[in-house]
């Protein structure tokens, strides 16, 4: 699908993925303390690069914007945005948001905050509370992230690439199929096992599907309750149910 040089609403409706990711990627023109990184994931080339252009274009603020060179493993193309770290940023991607979303159709987007497991809506508000406008606040907010992100709290694990895209998380290893959670909390192990209720349940056939995460994903302790799968690291833990 080849779309025309001026976008217009509904143009890009079902090609942009509703959860973006802010301070995921590596800047590629300055410094991550003083550059900030969107991530809008599209199903496919042209709209993706239309997306870039849009972007690009559209928005004096915006310091450069570019479109993978080919499809990902998951299938999608990826548009990078940097924007420099000012007090201004949240609203700044609160405007970029907006454009979006009449292209796209969407009602709402989200957001992922540095890889962390769970995603907050895209307002004005949530942006500029989560995201770091100068580079003191992006230090600290990335030593704090450090375990509550899912590229960190898995980076023992034995699957050969991992993946989130909008609220699920995708294990996948050379030699077998992958394994695929949504994503329902995360937080320090108290927190998550406040949030879930329920006794833990050592039942045989649970046990072995403890076992077959533990041989599969890596050597978490592993709990379940109810239908909740809940992996732990070093004081902190994330809630996930498993996909079928």
């Amino acid at each position: 699908m080849k779309l025309g040089e001026s976008l217009r609403p509904d143009d890009l409706r079902d090609l942009v993925k509703k959860v973006f990711e802010i301070d995921s990627f590596q800047s590629k023109i300055g410094t991550d303390e003083d550059t900030c990184v969107l991530s809008f994931s599209v199903s496919s080339e042209d709209p993706a690069k239309d997306l870039e252009n849009f972007i690009e274009m559209g928005y004096s603020f915006v310091l450069d914007a570019d479109c993978t060179a080919g499809e990902l493993d998951d299938g999608n193309y990826r548009v990078y945005v940097e924007i420099e770290r000012t007090r201004h940023i949240g609203a700044q991607i609160f405007e970029i948001v907006e454009g979006i979303k009449k292209l796209a159709g969407l009602d709402s987007m989200r957001f992922r905050y540095f890889k962390s497991f769970k995603s907050m809506e895209a307002t004005e508000e949530n942006l500029a509370a989560a995201v770091p406008q100068d580079d003191d606040a992006y230090r600290i907010a990335s030593e704090r992230n450090v375990l509550e992100n899912f590229s960190n709290f898995f980076s023992n694990s034995y699957a050969d690439e991992i993946t989130v895209l909008d609220e699920s998380l995708t294990f996948k290893r050379i030699y077998s199929g992958p394994v695929k959670f949504d994503i329902i909390t995360s937080g320090t192990k108290q927190e998550v096992y406040d949030g879930i209720k329920g006794p833990i349940i050592l039942e045989s056939k649970n046990m072995a599907e403890v076992m077959f995460l533990t041989k599969t994903i890596g050597n978490y302790n592993i709990n379940k309750i109810g239908d909740t799968f809940i992996f732990e690291r070093n004081g902190y833990a994330v809630a996930m149910k498993r996909k079928q």
